[in-house]
């Protein structure tokens, strides 16, 4: 009955004046008790993630459910020729209209790898080379990012598109991070103004993911698929775990 009577504002119209003033000290012990008590962690409270593979034991990780979720709402920028990293994963996917696609890696190595170069100074690179160029989380270990879209920005066309994203809220990859350094994690507010610098007021859009439920199973390493549909797309902009860069090449003056 305490509970009901803390609860719902309704119990005014039934419980009498007199018996109302006697039970105020009861029902501020009960509220002040319930703001006090530790929430029940249940399967969280350990200091270790469920799944250390970023929920891939799992399923599909809930940061890769927002890096699709990214691309595919920009499909129609995968064209002509396109640029992507590491392997051709979502020119595949969500591209059309590909005339060519190039895969770029900063070391030798990968045999689907048809341009080696460090995104930071690539001078072999020519200019306006690129109607699309697809850079999923690449950023975070380029010490030197500022250079990193400045080469971008210059091997696409004139009305090119990089699609770019970038981890907010995140562990730190440990392959990536004893190669290269994992420098790096965005907010939607740096990664704008980072690509703004390249690009130029005005040419770029961010959109961030994330939610304080979707960032904290991310971390515990679940997947996608332990969450539902709702909780993975609502969006709290103080807890973004994926922001998704959308810049266009100007043209000459």
């Amino acid at each position: 009955m305490i509970a009901a009577l803390a609860g719902q504002e309704s119990w005014r119209a039934f419980v009498p004046a007199g018996v109302r003033r006697r039970l105020r000290p009861v029902r501020r012990a009960y509220v002040d008790w319930r703001r006090r008590r530790p929430p029940d962690l249940g399967d969280l409270r350990r200091v270790t993630p469920i799944d250390p593979n970023w929920g891939f034991e799992r399923g599909t990780p809930i940061d890769r459910v927002y890096v699709e979720t990214f691309i595919g709402s920009h499909a129609a920028d995968i064209r002509g020729r396109v640029l992507e990293i590491a392997a051709p994963d979502y020119t595949n996917r969500f591209g059309s209209g590909v005339e060519k696609v190039d895969i770029l890696m900063a070391t030798e190595g990968n045999p689907q790898a048809t341009i080696v170069a460090d995104l930071t100074d690539a001078p072999h690179i020519t200019d306006d080379s690129f109607d699309c160029a697809i850079v999923t989380q690449t950023l975070q270990f380029v010490y030197d990012v500022r250079a990193a879209f400045t080469t971008l920005n210059r091997v696409l066309a004139p009305g090119g598109v990089l699609l770019a994203t970038v981890p907010g809220l995140t562990k730190i990859s440990p392959p990536e991070d004893d190669e290269w350094g994992e420098w790096w994690h965005y907010t939607a507010r740096s990664a704008l103004r980072l690509a703004e610098e390249a690009f130029g007021e005005g040419a770029v859009e961010v959109r961030a993911y994330g939610n304080v439920l979707s960032a904290s199973g991310f971390l515990y390493g679940l997947a996608a698929s332990d969450l539902r549909r709702e909780e993975l797309e609502a969006h709290d902009r103080l807890y973004e775990v994926i922001v998704g860069i959308r810049a266009v090449k100007q043209s000459p003056a």
